[in-house]
């Protein structure tokens, strides 16, 4: 499965653990791979020709848990949004 997303504002930070900064231009693109039963492999390509000189991609091996619930996150642009304030 292939998630691509633009839209962006440049008021968010792409981590909070290293500081790497977005602008407007930012362009983040996730590459979901099931390996097998319980195994998950994402590989997120950020290109954001405002912040740095060429895209680059960060790679996660994900452990699959059968029988748990998915834990619903929202994006820190979002939060103001009218489905989370209840409107």
């Amino acid at each position: 499965m292939v998630v691509d997303t633009i839209g962006f504002n440049d008021r968010g930070w792409i981590d909070t653990e290293k500081g790497r900064p977005q602008t407007q231009a930012l362009h983040v693109t996730e590459r979901f791979r099931r390996l097998n039963v319980g195994n998950l492999d994402l590989s997120i390509t950020i290109d954001d020709p405002k912040a740095y000189t060429k895209p680059w991609t960060a790679k996660l091996n994900l452990k699959l848990v059968p029988d748990t619930e998915l834990i619903e996150t929202v994006c820190e642009n979002s939060r103001n949004v009218e489905h989370m304030v209840g409107k």
